[in-house]
């Protein structure tokens, strides 16, 4: 039987993350499609009888949309590997979700539309990744489409992102007019056919320089000139740098017609790092053949409509999981029994029997469990907790029908735990009506909806004045209530905000009194 450790160097985790409509949920089937994931053929996003829903967006609001709200973990075999796919929410209102599931990832590919380049989304999801040190892989996407210079494309990432592109891959044919790739590591040109709205795999041929030159003519010879260019700049692939988060491999294709897909998979089985072992609170890294652990990244409640159940989603960080094992709950102390382990598939998902570092293993009906708690077998160990986002918009809550409250504060609690929304309460009135703060006003759209269609409370949102909050303790809140333009609650795990009106009125604070507890909270002032 293989140790944990040999486990973990066939698995390879990462996530993508986009602009709306760069092509993350094309990709992502496609990936599947290559994988071997997907019984039929992709269902293209645009394909001619209307949009269907891609296989990893499950929720009715995200089917009406065409985005991702909420995150699934996908995984398939590919050359030997066992490949996790985390999806992230592709709206920049959800960028705290997409936080954690970068929490659970190793690297992370970021799609980039051939005729925008780096979009603002694009900005603060980069950004994201930055501040979880993450390695990223580009996918310039739509080269089947008029789009920009690929030139101006790579100096748009160093220049924007201080990100050193190194591309891998380089297009024959401008955006819009694609023949295929050569790939810059020995040179060899792959030439793409179409397929019928993209549903089955693109036949891929090798030619030979010579021949090339002859059939592709300008374009040929256009790429080899601007190969020539990149090969006398020295943008040659750095592996260590990109383990460093400080250059990213560049590819260029077509999710929609499965150009350059096949080349960007097998860059995630060849470049992104396999698990390693992870630092625990006191940065002692926990060796990966150590008992099971791992740590809780995401909740999920009523994925499935049928059962109205709740899915902890567990990165494992050592040892092997067994299903039916009986662990730790960290916070708590308690056991917790671990018979319905599942692998969830967008919607579908099947038990699954073991799982090894670098794996996401869904916990169902795990009432105890929050986002950031450790679970660990013999040897105890606490992994660092998930810090939540700076909301930036706030609305007070209230049921439409009094007579519904109880759904109404059951809808609450459960959207509060999964972080789809902080709700901050007043001691004094509980429940009655708390302040749903959010990264973005999207957040609210969607805790509106849950709370009428799952959980059977309609509300009405009253939106506030106020524009950010600090964390503060209970002298800071004694010395702030009462103060115009300031309003102090409590989140469910006791840390105590305060909200401002105004960014000034709590400069004005700081230099006044020092003394007092004004914290920033992550990602203060990126929402926008």
């Amino acid at each position: 039987m293989s140790t944990p450790a040999q486990e973990a160097s066939r698995r390879r985790t990462f996530a993508i993350i986009s602009h709306p409509d760069a092509g993350k949920t094309t990709l992502t089937e496609k990936f599947l499609l290559y994988g071997g994931a997907l019984s039929n053929e992709a269902g293209a996003v645009k394909a001619r009888q209307g949009r269907r829903s891609a296989t990893s967006d499950w929720m009715a609001l995200e089917q009406q949309r065409g985005i991702s709200i909420t995150s699934t973990v996908l995984q398939f075999p590919y050359r030997d590997h066992v490949v996790n796919l985390l999806d992230t929410p592709g709206h920049r209102d959800f960028s705290e979700d997409t936080y954690r599931v970068l929490a659970a990832a190793d690297a992370a590919v970021m799609v980039l539309d051939a005729a925008k380049g780096i979009e603002p989304q694009t900005l603060k999801l980069f950004d994201v990744c930055r501040q979880r040190g993450l390695p990223l892989l580009t996918f310039v996407n739509k080269w089947d489409r008029p789009g920009r210079d690929p030139i101006e494309l790579l100096d748009e990432l160093s220049e924007q992102l201080d990100l050193e592109p190194a591309p891998v891959t380089w297009p024959v044919g401008i955006a819009g007019d694609f023949r295929g790739v050569v790939d810059r590591r020995d040179a060899t040109f792959t030439r793409f056919t179409r397929v019928a709205r993209g549903a089955t795999e693109a036949p891929e041929e090798l030619v030979a320089p010579d021949r090339a030159e002859a059939e592709e003519g300008a374009a040929w010879i256009a790429a080899r000139d601007e190969i020539d260019l990149l090969d006398g700049a020295g943008t040659e692939l750095d592996r260590k740098a990109f383990l460093a988060a400080e250059s990213t491999p560049v590819f260029f294709g077509s999710a929609l017609t499965n150009f350059g897909v096949r080349k960007l998979l097998d860059a995630v089985v060849d470049l992104v790092p396999s698990p390693a072992p992870r630092d625990d609170v006191e940065g002692v890294p926990r060796p990966l053949d150590a008992p099971f652990s791992g740590f809780v990244f995401k909740v999920q409640a009523n994925m499935d409509p049928a059962h109205r159940d709740r899915i902890a989603f567990l990165r494992v960080c050592s040892g092997r999981f067994e299903r039916g094992m009986v662990v730790t709950h960290g916070p708590t102390g308690k056991p917790f029994a671990t018979k319905y382990a599942h692998q969830v598939f967008g919607q579908e998902r099947e038990t699954i029997d073991e799982a090894f570092p670098g794996d996401v293993v869904g916990l169902v009906n795990a009432t105890d469990v929050r986002v950031g708690d450790s679970l660990w077998v013999d040897e105890p160990v606490t992994f660092p907790g998930i810090p939540s986002f700076a909301p930036e918009h706030f609305s007070v809550a209230r049921v439409r029908d009094t007579g519904r409250f109880k759904q109404f504060r059951k809808g609450i609690a459960q959207l509060d735990e999964e972080g789809v929304v902080q709700v901050l309460r007043d001691p004094d009135l509980g429940d009655q009506a708390p302040v749903l703060a959010a990264v973005g006003p999207m957040q609210f759209e969607v805790a509106v909806h849950r709370l009428e269609h799952e959980f059977g409370a309609p509300v009405e949102l009253s939106p506030t004045a106020y524009r950010l909050a600090r964390r503060t303790d209970a002298a800071g809140a004694e010395a702030l209530k009462g103060m115009r333009g300031v309003r102090v609650l409590q989140r469910a795990d006791g840390t105590i905000l305060a909200l401002f009106e105004s960014h000034y009125w709590v400069d004005r604070l700081e230099r006044e009194q020092p003394d007092l507890l004004l914290e920033r909270l992550v990602a203060e002032g990126s929402a926008g």
